[in-house]
């Protein structure tokens, strides 16, 4: 089927594009919700808004074309099993996903990159239901472990744009998943940490894959401390320039 891959940049939503394609559909189009301009990270509960200004980016890596809005609401349904709620920030998403049925009346079906969140996915299956649409979520329930191996094996370049957990500090930053492997295992035996970030552990930026045309080089960054807890402090990457270069 026809479908759009929602991309936060991450590993996990360019990785369910990937099982996507394996399992024969087409990716048409790219939908993103990005935070407001001249705003920090934003602490939601639905997206990654970190690493936001780095998706038209990665929407020219993938060679498609990218339909993107403002997050402009706040959460407000928190229940577990969601319905319609005005000025949720869910609702966001549903203007996002209308506004690509209308651009692409072919779109059967909606990737995401959900692993265990039941909050994340119930909402995007809710959505689905009310725009007769389909939710693919190729990586919901894996084994965290072997995921993360598989998206290393699999040629994943996903890079920490964000540590917020004990053990993962700024000099994680700009590492990638493979090179932190081993210290997220450990810390998943010493702390039960979730190794995909699924608990809000990290958030990352895919600079190349196997479906990428091109890829992102960073050039300049800052580092910025969003929480300065003593026993996990939060801190985040803002890309100040990069390029976008063939690939060999």
């Amino acid at each position: 089927m026809k479908v759009i891959g929602l991309v936060s940049g991450g590993k996990d939503s360019i990785y369910n594009i990937i099982q996507c394609i394996k399992n024969g559909h087409e990716i048409i189009c790219l939908g993103h919700l990005a935070r407001p301009e001249n705003t920090g990270e934003m602490d939601s509960y639905m997206y990654q808004t970190v690493g936001s200004e780095m998706v038209d980016a990665v929407a020219e890596c993938l060679g498609l074309p990218l339909i993107k809005r403002t997050i402009g609401s706040k959460p407000v349904n928190l229940d577990l099993e969601y319905i319609e709620t005005k000025n949720d920030e869910v609702e966001d998403l549903y203007e996002l996903l209308l506004e690509a049925k209308e651009k692409f009346p072919d779109i059967q079906g909606v990737s995401t990159g959900a692993i265990w969140s039941v909050y994340q996915k119930n909402r995007v299956v809710n959505l689905c239901d009310r725009l007769n649409l389909i939710s693919l979520a190729y990586l919901w329930e894996r084994n965290q472990k072997e995921l993360i191996l598989d998206m290393i094996n699999d040629g994943m370049e996903s890079l920490l744009i964000k540590t917020c957990v004990i053990g993962l500090d700024k000099e994680d930053l700009l590492k990638s998943i493979k090179q932190v492997q081993p210290k997220l295992f450990a810390l998943e035996e010493k702390y039960k940490i979730n190794v995909c970030g699924e608990g809000g552990e990290f958030e990352s930026l895919t600079v190349d894959c196997p479906i990428y045309k091109k890829r992102i080089n960073i050039k300049e960054y800052e580092v910025v401390q969003h929480a300065s807890d003593p026993f996990s402090p939060v801190y985040y990457v803002v890309i100040k320039s990069f390029d976008v270069v063939e690939k060999n």
